[in-house]
This record gives C-alpha cells, sequence and structure tokens, in this order.
C-alpha cells in the first residue's frame, strides 16, 4: 500500500459532471457507440457508430481519424481547446484466445508534428474502454482545474471529478487510481489508467502511460502510448488521470460471430510460440533486448546520435544482461492470455537521483527502443543508468526514443563547441555523462533549466540553436535526427534505401511500426530494384496498419514464424498469421475477409491519414526527406571510421575512382549519389501509392477507396 490518505484525496474530489448510460453487450468486436467528453462545460456526451463508419474506417485508429478530423480545422493547433485526446481499440482487440490482442491507439494534434499523431500501446484500457460500452473516448475542451476521468462500466457510469491532491507522476498517480476505485483485488485487476508525469507540464516529447495490475507481484505496471506529445496535449487539457473499471471479465466479452474460428487461429499460434520462440527471438525470456546484439553486429545500432552503428560497450546492455535482473514471479503479457509475454520489468530497484532517491521501485522494461535510445545513443553502457533513465522517463512521461535522440543532439551539439557549460546552466554535455542527461531529464519534470529547451525536441533544438547560438543551419539540419518534427526510432538506415524510405514516407514520422525493412534489403537481399523497394514500401506500412484499427499488437506476426515460412514465396510477409489474421476477423465479425481485403481496409485509413496531413499544411514532398545522416556520412570522423566500406561504394555504385580525393570531395560525390537514389525512391513509392509527384493522393486512388468525400475531392482540387 502508498503511503498516502486515500480517503482523504477521494474525499477532496469534487463532481463536476455525472452522466449514466444504459450497459449491454458487446456485439460481434463492437459498442456500437463512443464517447464524447468536453471539459470547458463537462459535457458527457454518447455518439452513434452506423455501418458506414464501421464499413469505411474499420475501428482503432480509423475511428479516431474520423473522430478528430470533424472535431478540427486546418487551423487548429495542438494547444487549442478543440484539439481532441483519443483513445481507441479496436473489433479484434479485447479477445484472450489470441496473443497481443490488448492494444489501443492514442491520437491527437501533435505538439511536435504539428499533424494527426497516432501511438499505440499495451495494457487494459482498450478492451476495458469498449467492453464498459465505448469503441473509442473523445477528450474535447480544456479544464479549469486538474480533473480525473471515471468510466465505471460495471455500473454505467461517467464523471468528471476535481481532483486537486493526486500526484501527477504515473508510478504514483497509476496505483493510487488502482486503489481508489478497486477496493478488492478483483476489482483492481479491473481498472486500468491513462496518465503522463509532472515533465508533460513542460515539455513536448511526452506519451502517456497505460496501466495494468499485475496480481502476481502486486505492481500496477504500464505500457506506453510514447510517441508526438499526446501526453503533453493530455496535461494541457488538465487531465491526471483517466480511469475505466471493468471488471466482468469472461471468455467472450467481444460477442464473437464464432467463438470457434478465434480459438483455431489462437491454438495455431500459440503452439508456435511455446516450441519455436526460445530458439527464434525468446521474447519470453528476454523480450526486446535481444535485438541489441544483432543490431550492433550488422553495424545497425545508433551511437553518437546515430554517427555509428555498432560500439564495443553494447554487450553491457545486450539481452543477456537483463534476462537475469528481470522479475520471475508471474506471466509477463500486457493483456489477458498474451502468450508472447515480452513486457518484462525490473523488481526492487533503488533510485539514487531525483525526488524518489532511495525507493525502492518495480522498471518496467527496458526496451530495444529504450536501449538504442538511451544507452548506445549516448554511450551510456551502466545497466543500473540506463534503469534510472527509463524509470524516471516513464513516470515522468517521456518517450524515450524523443529523449535519447534529443539528448544525443544536445551532446553533438555541445562537442562542436555549439553549447558550452554557460549555455547549458553548468552542464557536461559529454558522450557517456549519465548524471548529465539524469539532471535534463528532472528539468524537464521541474520545468526549468536546459532540460526544458531538450525537452521541446529536435526539431526546436535546432532552430533554437541557430536563432541563439549561431549554428550553422545545414549541419543542424544534416544531424538533427527527426522528420516532420518526430524523432528516428533506433536503427542506423544509412546503408538502406528502402529503410530511409520506410521512416522519411511514413504518415506520422520516422516509427519503426510503420515499415522496418533493413533486414529485407540488406541482409536478405530481396529488394533490389526501386520496383521492389516500393512494392514492399506500399505493402508493408499498410499491412502494418490493419494492426491499429483492430486493437492488435504486431509481435504475434513475425517475431515468430511458422515451420511454413521456410518455403514461403514472400516469407517477409508470413502468410500462414496472415491466414490467422483472416480467422480472427471472421470469427469476431463474421465478416470473411481475404489478405487482399486486409490490404483494402488498411489502405482506405492509411491514405486518409496522409490527406489528414495535407489538411493540416502538411503531407507533400517537401515533408517527406530524412535529415542527410540518415542517408549517409555527414562528417570526415563518420565517413573515415567505415572508409573501405565508403571508398567501394564510390568505385564500385557510383563509378568514381577515390584514389587521390579528399574525404570531404569523397562525402560530397556519394551524398549526391545517394540523395539522387532517394529521389527515384520517392517516384517510385508515389507511383505504387498512387499518388501525385507532389505525394497528393490522385482523386482516382480516393474514389477507389471509397473515401472521396466533398471535403476531400475539394481539398485535392485545392493542390492539384
Amino acid at each position: 500500500m502508498l503511503e498516502v490518505d486515500l480517503a482523504q484525496m477521494r474525499e477532496a474530489h469534487k463532481t463536476l459532471a455525472e452522466f449514466t448510460y444504459e450497459l449491454h453487450p458487446v456485439v460481434r468486436g463492437y459498442a456500437n457507440r463512443t464517447l464524447y467528453i468536453n471539459l470547458s462545460d463537462n459535457s458527457i456526451l454518447s455518439k452513434p457508430v452506423d455501418q458506414k463508419m464501421k464499413d469505411t474506417f474499420t475501428g482503432g485508429r480509423g475511428f479516431g481519424l474520423w473522430l478528430l478530423w470533424n472535431a478540427v480545422k486546418p487551423t487548429t493547433k495542438w494547444n487549442d481547446p478543440e484539439n481532441e485526446f483519443i483513445v481507441a481499440g479496436g473489433p479484434i482487440g479485447g479477445i484472450t484466445a489470441y496473443p497481443g490482442s490488448g492494444k489501443c491507439t492514442v491520437l491527437s494534434i501533435s505538439p511536435q508534428t504539428g499533424t494527426v499523431i497516432d501511438s499505440n500501446s499495451g495494457g487494459y484500457f482498450g478492451p476495458y474502454l469498449k467492453f464498459s460500452g465505448w469503441d473509442a473516448l473523445e477528450i474535447q475542451g480544456k479544464a479549469e482545474s486538474d480533473v480525473i476521468i471515471y468510466i465505471d462500466g460495471d455500473q454505467g457510469r461517467v464523471t468528471i471529478e476535481e481532483a486537486p491532491l493526486e500526484p501527477v507522476d504515473s508510478h504514483l498517480i497509476n496505483r493510487i487510481m488502482t486503489e481508489m476505485f478497486g477496493e478488492t483485488p478483483k476489482e483492481m485487476r479491473g481498472i486500468s489508467v491513462i496518465s503522463a508525469g509532472a515533465a508533460a507540464d513542460h515539455v513536448a516529447i511526452c506519451g502517456v502511460n497505460v496501466s495494468y495490475y499485475d496480481p502476481k507481484r502486486d505492481e500496477v505496471r504500464y505500457k506506453q502510448a510514447a510517441r508526438g506529445g499526446c501526453g503533453r496535449v493530455l496535461r494541457d487539457k488538465r487531465i491526471k488521470a483517466i480511469v475505466v473499471k471493468f471488471t466482468d471479465m469472461g471468455g467472450d466479452n467481444n460477442g464473437c460471430a464464432d467463438i470457434e474460428l478465434v480459438r483455431k487461429a489462437g491454438r495455431r499460434i500459440n503452439k508456435e510460440i511455446a516450441e519455436f520462440d526460445a530458439s527464434q527471438n525468446d521474447m519470453r525470456g528476454t523480450g526486446t533486448p535481444y535485438l541489441v546484439e544483432i543490431m550492433n553486429r550488422f553495424d545497425l545500432l545508433p551511437v553518437k546520435n546515430f554517427r555509428f552503428g555498432a560500439h564495443q560497450d553494447a554487450e553491457k546492455v545486450a539481452g543477456h544482461v537483463w534476462k537475469p535482473r528481470y522479475d520471475r514471479r508471474g506471466p509477463d503479457g500486457c493483456w489477458y492470455g498474451c502468450t508472447m509475454a515480452c513486457a518484462h520489468g525490473v523488481p526492487h530497484f533503488h533510485l539514487r537521483t531525483g525526488p524518489y532517491k532511495g525507493k525502492a521501485v518495480f522498471v518496467d522494461g527496458p526496451e530495444y527502443e529504450t536501449l538504442g535510445a538511451v544507452s548506445s545513443n549516448l554511450c551510456i553502457f551502466d545497466p543500473d543508468d540506463v534503469l534510472e533513465i527509463n524509470f524516471y522517463a516513464d513516470t515522468y512521461g517521456i518517450d524515450t526514443i524523443s529523449l535519447g535522440n534529443s539528448i544525443a543532439f544536445a551532446m553533438e551539439c555541445y562537442e562542436y563547441g555549439i553549447l558550452n557549460e554557460e549555455r547549458t546552466g553548468g552542464l557536461k554535455l559529454e558522450w557517456g555523462n549519465a548524471d548529465a542527461a539524469l539532471e535534463l531529464i528532472h528539468q524537464m519534470a521541474r520545468g526549468e533549466g536546459f532540460g526544458v529547451i531538450v525537452g521541446q525536441g529536435v526539431r526546436y533544438q535546432k532552430n533554437y540553436y541557430i536563432e541563439h547560438f549561431g549554428a550553422d543551419p545545414a549541419l543542424m539540419q544534416d544531424i538533427g535526427m527527426e522528420i516532420k518534427g518526430l524523432e528516428i526510432s533506433e536503427y542506423i538506415s544509412k546503408e538502406s534505401l528502402a529503410q530511409q524510405g520506410g521512416y522519411a514516407l511514413a504518415s506520422k514520422g520516422p516509427q519503426h511500426d510503420e515499415a522496418w525493412l533493413i533486414f529485407m534489403e540488406l541482409v536478405h537481399k530481396q529488394l533490389p530494384t526501386f520496383e521492389a523497394k516500393a512494392e514492399a514500401l506500399n505493402y508493408f506500412p499498410i499491412f502494418r496498419t490493419w494492426f491499429s484499427l483492430h486493437g492488435l499488437c504486431k509481435l504475434p506476426w513475425n517475431d515468430i514464424t511458422p515451420v511454413s515460412n521456410k518455403t514461403a514465396a514472400e516469407p517477409a510477409k508470413v502468410p500462414e498469421h496472415v491466414e490467422n489474421y483472416c480467422w480472427l476477423h471472421e470469427g469476431v465479425t463474421g465478416q470473411p475477409i481475404t489478405p487482399d481485403g486486409i490490404i483494402e481496409q488498411s489502405e482506405r485509413v492509411y491514405q486518409f491519414q496522409r490527406l489528414f496531413n495535407l489538411r493540416m499544411g502538411f503531407g507533400t514532398r517537401k515533408d517527406d526527406y530524412p535529415p542527410y545522416r540518415a542517408m549517409g556520412p555527414v562528417t570526415v570522423l563518420e565517413y573515415e571510421s567505415r572508409q573501405e566500406r565508403y571508398d567501394t561504394q564510390l568505385k564500385e555504385e557510383v563509378g568514381i575512382d577515390p584514389t587521390g580525393m579528399s574525404t570531404e570531395e569523397k562525402i560530397k560525390a556519394l551524398r549526391k549519389y545517394r540523395e539522387d537514389r532517394y529521389e527515384q525512391l520517392v517516384d517510385a513509392v508515389y507511383k505504387r501509392r498512387g499518388w501525385t509527384k507532389n505525394g497528393i493522393p490522385t482523386l482516382e486512388t480516393v474514389q477507389r477507396l471509397g473515401i472521396d468525400f466533398p471535403e476531400v475531392v475539394e481539398l485535392i482540387q485545392q493542390h492539384a
């Protein structure tokens, strides 16, 4: 139990609005209504979900995009009251017979990108929201004081409550809410909380934490919808927490059309996980940190702001280091029945810094992306330092990908003399300085010092250093590892043209969950032509969108592979698992679907999101370029660290003999070649996606998909 007076906190609550609704079961994956809350006037409404909305946008991310599209204007900024904070699960989400079925998607206008952002999370919120009667939650307006939103799916009641006494940091408030609204262990299991910590009051690079109660460990754990600043939006609306309660879990809360078909798919994947996981990726034993050793071996692990792809100390934070430190007291799935069970954590970690110094805490993670961002990219290789950063980033609400890239950018600028101790407030931002990195994080949470500048992200820093410190704009652009305002996730893409496109052509910004093609191109040599790369950059982003429509995790799709994959014509697609998803869709909704139908379902939403960007003033060719460091070596040091590789490329690929050339001349020649190839790639991808040369979906494309709404047609015509 926490050393807090829950009764006193509860007593201080003032109910600002109350809404009661009729409970009814989910039917074939849908609750068939969404919940709308406006904090400016404390109104609460139920909105119907009709068949056209389901046919066009499916659920999850699709529902969220449609609701947000109708709520905002082209001029809406992230901190305008009309901006929304949206959470949506999906029709398949919440099943317990298939692993990875507890996802939800959070959407808003981003403080980092200025356009729509989507970010997904595990935890229990998405399924519980649906089982409580709502396919999506839509929050608009701003509260006058700090509030909690409580959705009671047991009683059919929604309240907005003034909450003056609760702390905001997630490891505290998520526990408090779980105990306040869940009086028994069963009720605590039926609580899920969304929150963001203290940093979200001050800096842009903040997401939200989505909780679930772990009874085996008596821990309120959480996963993150971290990307793009949705936590900043949450706190700008003065929301301390969103709480959902649903305790009546059974074997089929989805009202499946054919539960046996769902179980058929589940039996097949669960058997494969049991047989093959330990020898393939060991997700149940090690989780995503297994990738550290692999990425380091293939020169793909970000080091020193993505300058290099390997480091001799990477083994100090590799999977084998974390495996013995994990808590093994219970299953590690972040939703019921997930046999992939990759949500590992470290117990009884004693903090050495910050406001919770000396406290023993449970640290969820670290995940690979966190290790790439705040460990190798900063050259911080002490596991305890990494755990400290991991914990504070999570409880303060900071996205670890954006955090690592933002600090790495500052450290490189410090190395070049653009920053100094006077400008950083006394901080020595040297590679490997964990204490300085932690101090920046604590400053973000306090809203003071140089940490507030770093916490606005790489794009903000670039402009700030140019304006205030006279930094070279070209250098800032080349080494600032962001695209569209969002920091690049943690893979070196210099030698993978397809991955450069995967990052730069992604809808929301450079996130690996849209298209991860490095191994297809570099290891398996499956993408030799521009046409092959374009086909992959059409199929995989669209296919991966499908998971966010339905409330599913992608890991069971391709992080375990069946025996049949060895002889599959297109092994990267894992066709047997695609068949599983066809079974799941039919089993839940009653509607048969083919692999092509999956793509059609997803493409509607994918193309619509591109148009949403266009509506918000983005989404043309000029927005689809990566910084050059994502394409090739920027500095002499970078080139010379891999000189043999680059000299060979100049000779064999570019047709230039590098003998006698200076390193600067070599860099220039290689850059022209790589930038020309990128332009060719963009042309090929745009053509394959049905876009104009400027990256705008054509009228024929939107007509084919049935998203040719009058406002969409008008938008396309304006940019013709």
